[in-house]
C-alpha cells in the first residue's frame, strides 16, 4: 500500500507507479482472456458495441467494458491491491467501477500509426459529480517510452487545459496546443516491470507515443469512481446535455443513471461481503 510520502507524490504530480502489486498468475490470465476477447468468445454480452472490431484494420484496438464481458479480464479489475491502492491515493472510503478499456497497440510500422493523443479522463467524464476518479493502468509485460508505455504530463491535474484528443496522433502538436496556453509541458514517461501499476488522477494529461518494441502493447485501463460519485447534469461545449457510455448499460432511479449499479459498476473496496 503506498505510504504518506507516495500519496503526497501522487497529489503532488498527478500521478504514481506502484511496486509489483499484480500476480504473474493474473496477468497470465488476463493475456488468455484478452486472446479469447479478440477470438469473439464472450462469458456474458451487453448491449451495443464496445468499440473496436477486426473491420477498423490492424490500428490501435481500444475495447470498452471487457471486464464486464470476459472473466479473466474480470479477475483482474477486482484484484484487491488495485481499488485498495486507489483508495488511499484519492482518501476515498470506498471505489468502484467506472468502466474499462482493453487497450492493444501494434508495433509501428510505415503507415501504420497508433499513437493516444495527449487528454484528460475527465473531458470524457463530464457526467460525474466526483473530481477524484483517478485511472490503474496495468500493462500484461514489461514496458518502457520505446515500448509505448504511457506518458504523463507533469503537474497538469491542477490545469484548465482546452483542446485535447484521445484520438490525435500527432503529440507534437497537441503539446504546442497545451504550451500555447501558457502551462510547461513536462513530459514523464513511464519503465514498469511486469505487476507494477501506474495510477493517476482523471484530470492528469496523458497519452503515449508509437510502439518501437518487438511485441505490441497489451493493457487493461482501470478507470474508478470514488464511492460518492453521481451523476450531474451538466451542458457540454457544444451545449449539450454531458453524456457516458455507462448512461445506457446502468440502471435509472427516478430517471437518472445510476453509477453505483452494481451489475455495471462493482463496489471493489472495500471488497463487498455480500
Amino acid at each position: 500500500m503506498p505510504g504518506p510520502d507516495d500519496v503526497a507524490a501522487y497529489r503532488e504530480h498527478g500521478f504514481w507507479v506502484s511496486p509489483v502489486i499484480v500476480p504473474g498468475a493474473v496477468l497470465d490470465a488476463a493475456e488468455r482472456g484478452m486472446r479469447r476477447f479478440y477470438a469473439g468468445e464472450r462469458d456474458a454480452d451487453l448491449a451495443g458495441p464496445s468499440g473496436w472490431t477486426p473491420a477498423d484494420g490492424p490500428g490501435l484496438r481500444k475495447n470498452d467494458y471487457a471486464s464486464l464481458m470476459v472473466r479473466e479480464l474480470a479477475e483482474l479489475v477486482r484484484y484487491p491491491a488495485i481499488a485498495a491502492t486507489a483508495a488511499r491515493l484519492a482518501g476515498a472510503s470506498g471505489v468502484r467501477l467506472w468502466h474499462d478499456q482493453l487497450l492493444y497497440k501494434p508495433v509501428d510500422t510505415a503507415g501504420l500509426v497508433a499513437n493516444v493523443g495527449w487528454h484528460t479522463d475527465r473531458q470524457y467524464w463530464q457526467s460525474c459529480s466526483s473530481d477524484s476518479m483517478l485511472t490503474a493502468w496495468v500493462a500484461f509485460h514489461d514496458v518502457d517510452e520505446a515500448g509505448g508505455s504511457v506518458s504523463f504530463l507533469e503537474g497538469s491535474h491542477h490545469w484548465d487545459v482546452a483542446g485535447l484528443d484521445f484520438f490525435a496522433q500527432d503529440l507534437d502538436r497537441l503539446t504546442d496546443r497545451i504550451a500555447r496556453q501558457g502551462f510547461r509541458v513536462r513530459a514523464r514517461p513511464t519503465t514498469m516491470r511486469r505487476g507494477q501499476v501506474s495510477f493517476h488522477h482523471c484530470r492528469t494529461v496523458h497519452g503515449s507515443g508509437p510502439n518501437h518494441g518487438s511485441t505490441p502493447r497489451r493493457s487493461l485501463a482501470i478507470h474508478l469512481q470514488p464511492a460518492d460519485n453521481r451523476w450531474r447534469h451538466q451542458v457540454g461545449t457544444d451545449g449539450q446535455p454531458a453524456r457516458h457510455g455507462n448512461d445506457r448499460l446502468v440502471r435509472q432511479a427516478d430517471g437518472v443513471p445510476d453509477y453505483a449499479d452494481p451489475r455495471v459498476c462493482p463496489q471493489l473496496f472495500p471488497p463487498h461481503s455480500g
